[in-house]
């Protein structure tokens, strides 16, 4: 059963429990009517008649039933599944702009198992959904995520380069950028869309608006900010409680080692790159992780022959793999990458993946 499907019956069997919640008013109990008991007594030819009134009270009890929004699938339950992960990338980058609100909210709605997105800190500390250590190629504008504060970042207009001819093509005309100007009012947004959902986002903001969905985090920065983002992050989930619906990874092995010690077991990783290379290449043991996240291919070197998948299996990690190029961003592609052994796509198109995953 797809993961579409299974947030389907579960918000089937909420609604079943909510029917049953509402209207719980306890049916009144009858008010019986009043008794009249007429006693005549007969003392020296005069009759006295008393007259008792017994009234039962009826007492109306409502009982109201909470009903708990779903529950997202733990990174241990998508591990089991008998499907591929359709694992949007940046809420799905080919087809809407990378990492806005909105492409979350379609990637959700075109059947996306998980959400994949990167985060860095900003000047004031908060933790933002970003992938570039400037803004200059989502916003049009030039800046340092880490030297600019949240508010300074949200003004911004997410959707500035995004085209859905050609992503990330910077040399198109006007018109080839269609949701150019949402953010800052000059271009009405689509229907059901505000200009807020075309801005840099918070990872929290993200997180919650999203408490179904699973979700792939990538740390981009490092050193110093790494740690601060660390720092964040962890915070963020001992908020919203997620430490079972979350998998963090980075490039970086030093950044996952850092994770792993402030965060403690509860929270899934991914191994970075350094441990990658001397698990497939030296044959050293694999750390304790969950999945292994990896390109087709390496710069010249193709990671997913057999013997790689043949290590994953004995390291008993699943395979999700994310594209090194665009024009690997296709149904025909995300099927030959299954058809391989690959768990899970890290995919620009989360409606074609869907198909995939709903193949038989």
């Amino acid at each position: 059963m797809s993961m579409k499907r299974f947030f389907l019956t579960q918000i089937l069997f909420l609604a079943i429990l909510s029917s049953c919640g509402n209207d719980q008013e306890s049916t009144p109990t009858p008010t019986s009517q009043a008794t009249d008991i007429s006693t005549s007594t007969t003392i020296a030819s005069t009759t006295t008649t008393t007259t008792t009134t017994t009234t039962t009270t009826t007492t109306t009890t409502t009982t109201t039933t909470t009903t708990l929004a779903p529950e997202p699938p733990s990174i241990s339950d998508l591990l089991n599944v008998s499907y591929p992960l359709n694992i949007a990338h940046a809420g799905g980058d080919q087809d809407y702009p990378h990492s806005t609100m909105y492409a979350f909210q379609q990637a959700v709605i075109e059947g996306a198992d998980i959400l994949e997105m990167d985060v860095r800190i900003t000047a004031d500390g908060v933790l933002v959904v970003h992938h570039d250590e400037t803004v200059d190629g989502n916003t049009g504008v030039s800046g340092t995520v880490s030297e600019m504060t949240v508010a300074e970042l949200q003004l911004l207009d997410n959707a500035w380069w995004w085209s859905p001819t050609c992503w990330p093509c910077r040399d198109l005309g006007e018109g080839d950028y269609p949701l150019r100007g949402v953010r800052t009012g000059n271009t009405s947004p689509p229907d059901g869309f505000t200009s807020e959902d075309f801005r840099i986002e918070t990872f929290f903001d993200i997180a919650s608006a999203f408490p179904e969905m699973p979700l792939d985090v990538e740390i981009k920065d490092e050193g110093v900010l790494a740690s601060e983002a660390i720092t964040a992050l962890i915070s963020d989930i001992d908020a919203l409680d997620r430490h079972d619906s979350v998998i963090v990874a980075s490039f970086s092995s030093d950044v996952i080692a850092e994770f792993k010690q402030a965060a403690g077991p509860d929270i899934a990783t991914s191994p970075g790159t350094d441990e990658m290379v001397a698990w497939v290449l030296n044959g050293e043991p694999l750390g304790d992780h969950a999945v292994v996240q990896v390109p087709p291919f390496y710069g010249e070197v193709e990671v997913l022959v057999p013997s790689f998948f043949e290590a994953a299996k004995t390291a008993s990690v699943d395979v999700w793999v994310w594209m090194s190029d665009t024009t690997q961003e296709n149904y025909e592609y995300y099927l030959e990458l299954v058809s391989m052994g690959a768990d899970g796509i890290i995919n620009g198109r989360p409606e074609a993946m869907e198909q995939v995953s709903l193949s038989p």
